[in-house]
């Protein structure tokens, strides 16, 4: 894994390296070099052979690093509370923080993927989330005492996230209940918050983010294939100029460990205006489904507890899962 590493290292900055240049950098044969790409390749990374010329990435990637992570979230005036952790290859950030002991109060962990070969979002769904093209990390936090309202956890989040995402220009960022952060009704991210009860009224949490930086074509047309919701990525978002990988990933890193944070302060409550003032369902025809059914109504935001509620055939239901979508006023959810 080392050797692979070093050579998607020696390639992320896109120019054409001759094999010969490569063996000699890692201190291995070309044969061996050889190998290492069609390792890259199995881990999803599209690297270019030129006879007798050498390789090269498709796209050139800026690589993820502790250090700049930690340097981009200490441009906020805090530092994050440990130093962050990136791995290579890992079948999925939150399973491996949710099968790890617990961390202690006050000392989350908060580890980064450069590649995520079993991403999950919610109720089980795949993250496609190509090399190179976005961030996937995942934060563990540990509250003394379990919030009482700790199933709005991922709606502070999203709060944090997209304040953050429009600090970094993607001004027209939003959220969409219970855990999407969209750009004119796409999905741009998402959360995956897990949580498991500890003795003594403690509560540990790992919370997950996925966010599209720049998503190929081939992907969006996947996407599409298999009836997922409309995407988009901070390419778009951020009218073609987005920020770089290991600076989005310091200030969303710093955003969330802020978020849980007051979260085990004060709850839900202080973020519940600024979640009202981003909710992008705010007062439109909406279709709810969930486990028992499907219906359809006008979204009224979430309440104190993060359950949606939405006015059906004039009574207000609450929603404290299940999946919302905008509604035409005839015809089909789109």
């Amino acid at each position: 894994m080392s050797g692979t590493r070093a050579l998607l290292g020696l390639l992320a900055d896109g120019r054409l390296h001759p094999g010969p240049a490569l063996a000699t950098h890692l201190g291995v044969s070309r044969t061996a070099v050889w190998k290492l790409v069609a390792d890259l390749r199995e881990f999803g990374v599209e690297v270019e052979s030129l006879p007798r010329r050498g390789y090269r990435l498709r796209e050139p990637c800026e690589l993820l690093d502790a250090r700049r992570i930690a340097e981009a979230a200490a441009m906020t005036g805090r530092a994050l509370p440990t130093e962050p952790e990136v791995v290579f290859a890992i079948d999925s950030t939150n399973a491996s923080l949710c099968a790890a002991p617990a961390c202690p109060s006050g000392r989350p962990r908060v580890l980064f993927a450069e590649i995520q070969r079993a991403g999950r979002g919610r109720r089980g769904r795949a993250w496609l989330a190509p090399f190179g093209s976005g961030l996937t990390f995942s934060v563990a936090w540990t509250f003394e005492e379990t919030p009482a309202d700790l199933s709005a956890l991922s709606l502070a989040l999203g709060v944090q996230a997209v304040d953050c995402l429009r600090s970094l220009g993607a001004d027209e960022a939003m959220l969409k209940w219970p855990n999407d952060l969209v750009w004119r009704h796409r999905k741009l991210g998402g959360f995956l918050v897990q949580s498991r009860f500890e003795a003594g009224g403690a509560a540990s949490v790992v919370a997950g983010l996925g966010v599209n930086l720049v998503l190929p074509g081939a992907t969006r047309a996947e996407l599409a294939t298999a009836g997922a919701s409309p995407v988009t990525d901070l390419a778009e978002a951020c009218g073609g100029a987005p920020p770089g990988r290991n600076l989005l990933a310091g200030r969303l890193a710093q955003a969330m460990c802020d978020a849980l944070e007051r979260f085990g302060r004060e709850g839900f409550a202080p973020f519940a205006a600024r979640w009202a003032a981003l909710d992008s369902l705010a007062g439109a025809s909406v279709r709810v489904s969930h486990a028992t059914g499907c219906v359809e109504g006008r979204a009224l935001g979430a309440d104190r507890d993060g359950a949606f509620r939405a006015e059906v055939d004039g009574r207000v239901e609450r929603f404290l899962a299940g999946d919302v979508t905008l509604r035409a006023v005839e015809g089909p959810a789109w």
